[in-house]
């Protein structure tokens, strides 16, 4: 499919990437205020200081916007986790680490989560995610692999666990601590904190 990137010669896409995350950035808050099925290019215009024609030009359609948006943060995400595991030099420090960065990003991002979940759902009804979804997705798995692989590595041990596995099950318990949180729970970020923590102590075997 062509996209908006397409349109513009190779001088100008350094500028028109720059516009485009500019853009993007300015989108954020009323994609993952709203969620997917709610939200277009006019009512993100309507809501940001960008024309409907300006966003439009840049972006396909809101597909495309709402996929860029979510690569970019997710791509943020990654770099959080490696930096936890380049830093930490003892199981039980990548643990706290870990843990600590999952609740802090349910807490401060909980809306751009929502947005994600909601976008991967929608791809098992429109072809158009799907293949987006299906490389954030990679990657996350990767990212979490590496932090398995790290406290394996500092603590002796061998994972228990294939890489997919181990993202299911992360994943499945920052999801459910996401739902609680949003609900209220005082709770949930404990909970997520004490759960990533005893998994992750799970996914390694002497």
């Amino acid at each position: 499919m062509t996209t908006a990137a397409d349109r513009v010669s190779k001088r100008q896409v350094d500028k028109f990437e720059q516009r485009r995350r500019e853009l993007a950035a300015g989108a954020l808050q009323t994609l993952s205020e709203r969620g997917y099925a709610r939200t277009s290019l006019r009512e993100i215009a309507q809501n940001t200081e960008f024309s409907h024609g300006t966003l439009h030009y840049y972006f396909t359609d809101k597909v495309e916007l709402i996929m860029y948006c979510v690569r970019q943060y997710k791509a943020v995400c990654v770099q959080r986790y490696d930096a936890i595991v380049s830093d930490s030099d003892t199981p039980e420090g990548l643990a706290e680490g870990f843990a600590e960065g999952l609740a802090i990003t349910c807490r401060e991002d909980a809306l751009m989560h929502r947005l994600w979940y909601d976008l991967r759902s929608q791809s098992l009804f429109e072809e158009s995610f799907r293949s987006d979804v299906a490389e954030i997705d990679e990657s996350l798995e990767r990212m979490v692999w590496r932090i398995v692989a790290r406290y394996a590595e500092l603590s002796g041990e061998e994972p228990t666990c294939s890489s997919a596995m181990a993202y299911a099950t992360f994943d499945g318990l920052f999801q459910q601590a996401l739902l609680r949180h949003l609900a209220g729970s005082e709770l949930a970020l404990d909970d997520l904190r004490a759960g990533a923590r005893h998994l992750l102590s799970h996914v390694v075997c002497a």
